[in-house]
């Protein structure tokens, strides 16, 4: 799939730039009101006990902050945070070197943990519940276990695929949290707190230019202003302004909701391909060439959230508002089709 300048995934290349505009303590998070307070009730009575937080799973669309939590738990509780992704642990040997390396009260933090290996998985049972590494030694009829006590240490899983979790696995999470869209305030308050660590000149124009955009998510939010920063610097006088910034969303086909070309494709493939639905995920995906789990998880989430779409127990359908938003008439003879709302078809 074609990097898109709207999309929650991080890219590589700009781990880095993440990394220096991510808060380091629980009173610089903008947003995530009711998460925020119950990490800072779970810290302070950890730290009074002088215990190692429970284990805690993030959930929620990519790009929300539940890398940046695990960093701010971390610095918090001013202890270490070894990060890692379930794909990349592929053998039982990996996690046992980890776990073996953790120190009391360390944070492992586990990225994408929907998507561990069967066999690790087994191995992580014990260790985030009895604080034990069991290690089979030798092979046929000498092979023995080996039981290893590991400290107390704290796993903070993330995923954006809740439902691919094992029941074992997530039921080993003391605290689970979801992580919601945030408000547009929270939005100019996170692009504000940007420009000015980028020391990037914007004014309240600007700073509801790009807000607007940003579909909620604050890494959207932080490579629009990137984005609108260098068109900026080139094309104006430095200083994003309203003008400015909806100049630059202009040229990166990025409409006044955070829609971009390939959010509308899959609008337009609904509305004139399929007149309006239902139709299902997987004949969408063939339509548009895209795979069926991207357009669950990356198209579909937002345009959810704004109302273009409802999921029915046939298929996808376009709503009044789709057709208003792309430019097209709503068929009135449709308008009264009974639609189910609440019920997941599975393609």
């Amino acid at each position: 799939m074609q990097q898109r300048v709207i999309s929650g995934q991080a890219q590589p290349a700009e781990r880095q730039g993440e990394r220096s505009l991510r808060p380091r303590h629980l009173s610089e998070i903008n947003g995530q009101e009711k998460v925020v307070q119950n990490l800072q009730i779970a810290l302070a009575a950890s730290q009074a006990r002088g215990e190692a937080l429970d284990h805690i799973l993030f959930y929620g669309p990519p790009g929300l902050g539940k890398t940046t939590l695990a960093h701010v738990i971390a610095n918090e509780m001013g202890v270490h945070c070894k990060v890692t992704a379930g794909p990349v642990i592929e053998r039982t040997g990996d996690l046992a070197a980890i776990l073996t390396n953790l120190k009391k009260g360390d944070i492992f933090f586990i990225d994408e943990v929907h998507r561990l290996n069967r066999a690790v998985e087994e191995v992580l049972y014990p260790a985030m519940e009895d604080f034990a590494l069991d290690i089979i030694v030798g092979k046929g009829p000498s092979a023995r276990s080996i039981r290893l006590r590991l400290p107390r240490f704290t796993i903070i899983g993330a995923t954006t695929r809740l439902a691919l979790l094992t029941s074992p696995l997530r039921d080993r999470f003391g605290a689970i949290y979801r992580l919601d869209f945030y408000s547009l305030e929270a939005m100019e308050q996170i692009i504000c707190r940007s420009a000015q660590i980028l020391a990037v000149g914007i004014d309240e124009g600007g700073i509801q230019a790009i807000a607007r955009r940003s579909r909620g998510t604050p890494r959207v939010a932080n490579r629009l202003l990137k984005r609108v920063r260098d068109y900026a610097q080139v094309m104006a006088d430095g200083v994003i302004t309203d003008g400015v910034a909806q100049a630059a969303m202009r040229m990166l086909e990025v409409d006044d909701l955070g829609l971009d070309e390939f959010d509308r494709r899959v609008l337009r493939t609904i509305v004139e391909k399929f007149d309006g639905g239902p139709v299902g995920v997987t004949t969408i995906a063939a339509a548009t060439s895209e795979e069926p789990d991207t357009i669950e998880d990356v198209y579909e989430p937002y345009l959810l959230q704004l109302g273009f779409l409802q999921r029915t127990p046939r298929g996808r359908v376009a709503t009044r508002w789709a057709y208003e938003h792309l430019g097209l008439p709503y068929p009135e003879e449709t308008a009264g089709a009974a639609v189910v709302q609440g019920t997941l078809w599975e393609d």
